[in-house]
């Protein structure tokens, strides 16, 4: 029997137990505080689905936060102790990532642009928690519970990449078909179709539909990704039945760059694809 192959960062540096203590901790100071995570996530700049996140171990808790969640839970420098920590863990999920992987995250890290052409489900950036659970819970053969958490909250840790300054250029290029599976059930599909709103209308992000009625595709094949990290040449990424391959070669990357710039232009444009994907959550 060959040897299980590690998946995320969290399992390879066994990064997350530091995250799940952390996010009880914050959570008790919260609670004695009185603030509920909506009241919280006002003070500290994020919504409450990220704070409950970061109070259950599956997002990283970098240290902009730790340092406003500490003035505003009156911690006495409690949560500012632990910032070396987490400084380290998050260099190790920067860095140690399985092999198979590692070269295409720390260049995403980078990235100061960033394209993506989605045909079977919606791309891990964009994901919700609920949907990213789903995911990795109909993954056959199964997963063991706590791979299933492990993995969600690497995929929720690579959502940080909006959150940097100046934001990277995003394009998302996503055929009708994986808005209309129902991945996870009705209440899953719904809060996904919402967070493809929400990024969706980022001044830094164009999101376009691919409608089904078109006669004419230049990529009946598998989606890829194209980036360009800070200072280097554009890269493309691909995956097919879990064997994941980072295209390098500048010929390869040229005729996928151009197959893109197509199916860009045949897509709906950006404000017809969100009237679309608003439509569908209405309807439902």
């Amino acid at each position: 029997m060959s040897e299980r192959r590690p998946e995320t960062p969290a399992e390879v540096e066994g990064t997350a137990g530091l995250f799940v203590a952390l996010g009880k901790m914050l959570k008790f100071l919260r609670e004695r505080k009185g603030l509920t995570q909506k009241e919280f996530g006002e003070l500290v700049g994020y919504g409450p689905d990220a704070i409950s996140a970061m109070e259950r171990g599956v997002r990283t808790l970098r240290p902009e936060v730790l340092i406003k969640a500490d003035e505003v839970l009156d911690a006495g420098g409690l949560l500012l102790e632990v910032i070396p920590d987490v400084e380290a863990a998050m260099t190790k999920v920067r860095t140690r990532h399985p092999e198979w992987y590692r070269d295409y995250a720390g260049l995403e890290a980078e990235a100061v642009s960033l394209y993506d052409y989605s045909t079977m489900g919606v791309l891990g950036l964009l994901q919700t928690e609920d949907y990213a659970r789903a995911v990795f819970t109909q993954r056959h053969p199964p997963l063991d519970e706590e791979t299933i958490e492990k993995r969600v909250a690497d995929r929720l840790s690579r959502q940080q990449l909006f959150e940097k300054w100046p934001p990277p250029e995003c394009s998302f290029l996503i055929e009708q078909s994986v808005l209309e599976r129902p991945i996870g059930g009705p209440s899953v599909h719904a809060g996904q179709l919402g967070r493809l709103l929400h990024i969706g209308r980022m001044r830094n992000v164009q999101l376009q539909v691919m409608p089904p009625g078109r006669y004419e595709h230049p990529c009946l094949d598998n989606g890829f990704t194209l980036l360009t990290p800070k200072g280097k040449e554009q890269v493309a990424y691909m995956e097919s039945q879990g064997y994941p391959r980072l295209v390098t070669d500048r010929e390869e990357v040229r005729v996928l760059a151009a197959r893109y710039g197509i199916i860009r232009a045949q897509a709906l444009n950006p404000y017809e694809s969100l009237d679309l994907i608003e439509k569908m959550l209405e309807e439902r």
